[in-house]
């Protein structure tokens, strides 16, 4: 196991990445937030979601979740059927302009990526995109889950 400074370390080094982040977010379009960016991702990645499953997806509050939802199905984004199993939920799939804007999103960021990166070897994005992914990873996996902090 990795020192505690290690740790530590990461974790300053994960808030430079949450400022890499919201750069790569002001490259967004007119209209779309990057929280509705991520709504629009994980539409795509699941398929079909209750709203209630997508907030706990976010870990955000259900009227964050709503906020986001409304917003992206008035500009025609995502579509919200009945759910055939309860007609009282609705099931949030993205409509083909949603797989367009997303497509789009994911256009810019990779542009800019590009740009910002053009110095880093094959290698070594390769080898970045795994490690990310490797972590979030961790992170989905149920069974590393921290627990409640108590005082």
């Amino acid at each position: 196991m990795a020192e505690k400074a290690q740790y530590e370390e990461l974790t300053r080094q994960l808030s430079a990445v949450s400022a890499v982040r919201r750069q790569l977010d002001r490259s967004l379009p007119g209209g779309c937030s990057s929280g509705t960016a991520v709504v629009l991702a994980l539409l795509d990645r699941h398929g079909g979601l209750r709203i209630g499953t997508l907030a706990e997806l976010l870990a955000v509050d259900m009227s964050v979740t709503s906020r986001h939802v409304t917003h992206l199905a008035e500009r025609g984004w995502i579509d919200r059927s009945p759910d055939p199993c309860d007609r009282r939920s609705r099931i949030l799939r993205l409509t083909p302009e949603g797989r367009l804007r997303l497509a789009e999103l994911y256009e810019r960021a990779a542009e800019s990526l590009a740009l910002r990166l053009s110095d880093w070897s094959e290698e070594d994005i390769r080898r970045l995109t795994s490690l990310l992914s490797r972590l979030r990873a961790s992170f989905d996996d149920v069974s590393t889950r921290t627990p409640a902090v108590t005082s």
